[in-house]
């Protein structure tokens, strides 16, 4: 069994996915590659022992993509995969191209290019995702939010929703006070936000409601971890002495383990890592309700209305001055996990996905 991953991103929430997986598939004996971009992906990959073949691709979509299908039919070729699993917009564009259909194929988009565009792009992404189905054996959604979009946009064919999932022993929790003193933050009530410095993400949505948070308790701080092109921005706009921009760390369980409350203001996903993983570490989260927040986090914290800024600061200060109550959010959403989101039945539900496509291909 020779399974290639083909994913644009090779950060956040898409590489650790693929991560995951790739490493599952090998421990099953197949023969796995991964062809990404030159970063952290393919290091990580090639730590574990995974085959990486280098692929150059621009996160959108241009006049490069040409050269880019032209790059990834080189290497699909000299590969000659049994499976093609393609994570991301883009890599579902120029791999649907490449294939198109001629070997059994799985796109995973981790959220629809067309949810964060708008005008004629996103019109454009909404017209190729229906065109491209006819080139898809499966579709892997992150969440019944994520199908629904994708159904509501026209877009047909045999899909499955496989929720995202974490590493339940690496994400585990952890003693507050020291993970503070690691990380050299002062032990005061802490909120979290990780996740890149991108419109999408909202952070700049949890700034504009931290100003009432520090109304209501005083003494709290605000980590942001992540970089990104709007962290100049972001940062220029807010002189708030209480908010740490930390900018890019690998070592996120202990940021999770630090905080009071995690936060996630995002306007647009798929089923984001970061709750999952703060509710692995026992922390309760906050966050808008966007594709998969309300299907992962359940009862581990609160829900509000994407947008709801007001509503944010309530949630977030709320939890800040009663830490005791949030952490018995943050124990339900670590059974939660255990049980619905650990990272090897994920690796399962694909693995059986795979062999029905064989089989039917066979």
């Amino acid at each position: 069994m020779r399974v290639v991953h083909v994913s644009q991103p090779v950060t956040a929430g898409v590489a650790a996915v693929v991560v995951d997986l790739a490493r599952a598939q090998r421990d099953l004996g197949w023969s796995v590659t991964v062809v990404c971009p030159p970063g952290p992906l393919a290091d990580r990959a090639g730590e574990l022992g995974v085959e990486v073949r280098t692929w150059h691709a621009r996160r959108h979509p241009g006049p490069g993509t040409v050269a880019e299908v032209v790059r990834l039919r080189r290497v699909l070729r000299g590969l000659a995969p049994d499976i093609v699993h393609l994570h991301s917009s883009k890599a579902g564009l120029v791999g649907r191209l490449v294939v198109r259909g001629r070997r059994p194929t799985l796109f995973q988009p981790h959220m629809w290019s067309f949810q964060s565009a708008t005008g004629p792009v996103g019109r454009a992404a909404k017209a190729w995702e229906r065109l491209a189905a006819r080139w898809t054996h499966q579709l892997v959604c992150v969440s019944d939010d994520e199908l629904a979009a994708g159904r509501a946009a026209g877009v047909g064919g045999p899909a499955e929703v496989v929720c995202n999932g974490v590493d339940v022993e690496r994400f585990r929790p952890d003693d507050r006070v020291a993970a503070r003193w690691r990380l050299g933050l002062p032990d005061v009530p802490t909120a979290v936000c990780v996740g890149r410095l991108v419109p999408y993400k909202g952070q700049d949505q949890l700034l504009a409601a931290w100003p009432a948070v520090r109304a209501q308790v005083p003494d709290a701080r605000l980590v942001i971890v992540g970089d990104g092109p709007m962290a100049e921005r972001w940062r220029a706009s807010c002189d708030d002495e209480s908010v740490r921009w930390w900018g890019h760390d690998d070592s996120v369980a202990d940021f999770y383990a630090a905080a009071d409350v995690v936060v996630l203001p995002s306007r647009e996903e798929g089923m984001a890592l970061v709750p999952l993983e703060a509710m692995a570490c026992g922390r309760s989260v906050v966050a808008f309700d966007v594709s998969g927040v309300r299907q992962s986090v359940g009862e581990a914290g609160a829900v509000l209305p994407a947008g709801d800024v007001a509503g944010l600061a309530e949630a977030v200060a709320v939890r800040l001055a009663d830490p005791s109550a949030a952490d018995l959010e943050g124990a339900h959403g670590r059974r939660r996990v255990e049980l619905l989101f650990d990272r090897r039945q994920v690796a399962d539900q694909v693995a059986t996905l795979i062999d029905k496509l064989l089989v039917g291909a066979r």
